[in-house]
């Protein structure tokens, strides 16, 4: 009989833990989580400086991540605008996050020009490419779709594209995947969040 009861009370403890751990909350984030992907886990490119970037070199920053194109007339500057706001929404903290462009339009977007478009936003805010050969892989790692819509002259072309944004913790890992138009305020609370873990 007592041991009836020894074995029920532990069982009973063993219930009381589990459901604990079933109601420990989770951090809320505004954009998709993504933690732990297979995809989107690094990069090597040229920033618009001429230096070589991985994202090693921004360990300990939260780091942002869009696909785009200078030319683009709307959904790029709107998403990098947007960093941008971020970025100042989080005051002291803003330092700690790294914004970064990378140019699915190889052909127009040269180092000169992803500079000039960059300072636009945020001086801190790098500009990467890959080179025409390399960026089909580079895309399917993110799993980011584009293409080259012909346009009236050979340079007058527009490119269509995914228009979300990665975001990763300052390990280095990807965490976070924000829509586009998701806003300044929803990016600034993630990051501050990642920045707080």
């Amino acid at each position: 009989m007592r041991l009836f009861s020894l074995l029920r009370r532990s069982l009973l403890l063993a219930g009381v833990l589990a459901l604990a751990a079933c109601s420990e909350t989770k951090t809320a984030f505004s954009g998709i989580d993504i933690t732990g992907a297979d995809y989107a886990t690094g990069f090597n490119l040229t920033d618009h400086n001429g230096q070589a970037r991985t994202l090693a070199d921004f360990k300990g920053k939260a780091v942002v991540v869009f696909f785009g194109f200078t030319q683009c007339p709307d959904v790029c500057p709107t998403s990098m605008v947007e960093m941008a706001e971020a970025r100042r929404l989080l005051g002291a903290d803003g330092e700690r996050l790294q914004g970064l462009f990378v140019s699915i339009d190889p052909e127009r977007d040269t180092p000169e020009i992803m500079k000039e478009y960059m300072a636009s936003f945020d001086p801190s805010f790098l500009a990467l490419y890959a080179a025409p050969g390399e960026l089909p892989a580079l895309a399917k790692s993110y799993r980011i779709y584009y293409k080259k819509v012909e346009g009236k002259t050979p340079t007058s072309y527009s490119m269509d594209h995914s228009a979300g944004s990665y975001v990763y913790d300052p390990q280095g890992r990807i965490r976070l995947y924000h829509r586009y138009g998701s806003g300044a305020a929803a990016l600034a609370g993630d990051v501050k969040r990642l920045l707080d873990e």
